[in-house]
């Protein structure tokens, strides 16, 4: 755990911004383990996690986005840092782009800096939610501060 919880506090409005037909849900690192937080309840369709996560938890980054796509019916994208920080915590990478199925469409080398160029389809992902629509079961809930 990297102590956020000295320094930042929950965010109180849920982000989701366009771009032509595409709705994006951006969130961080932090966000990944509380999936109520990023649950779609068909306003995005690429949830993006910003992240420093560390290396020596790079199967539990993995498995959350896997988990982030499949639950929520969206693309993924996971866009993690290399290198070292200044307090010797080592990060590997492993940016990944998962399809709303959970297949992985790419995943970086971990430990190499490196960008790649991913075509995600609407009209793939609009035909997958219409046969097989989870969100018609979902549960309602409500976040509320206390």
């Amino acid at each position: 755990m990297g102590e956020e919880n000295e320094h930042y506090r929950a965010g109180k409005l849920k982000l989701i911004t366009r771009l032509g037909e595409w709705h994006f849900r951006p969130l961080i690192c932090y966000d990944l383990r509380f999936p109520v937080w990023s649950r779609n309840k068909s306003d995005y369709d690429v949830l993006i996690y910003i992240a420093n996560w560390p290396a020596s938890r790079s199967h539990v980054w993995s498995s959350l986005l896997l988990a982030r796509a499949l639950e929520n019916q969206s693309y993924v994208v996971g866009v993690n840092r290399i290198g070292n920080d200044g307090n010797g915590i080592s990060y590997s990478g492993d940016s990944m782009i998962i399809d709303p199925r959970g297949n992985v469409l790419s995943k970086t080398q971990p430990n190499t800096e490196s960008f790649e160029t991913v075509s995600l389809l609407i009209k793939e992902l609009k035909e997958f939610r219409e046969k097989f629509s989870v969100s018609l079961d979902a549960d309602e809930f409500m976040l509320t501060e206390q």
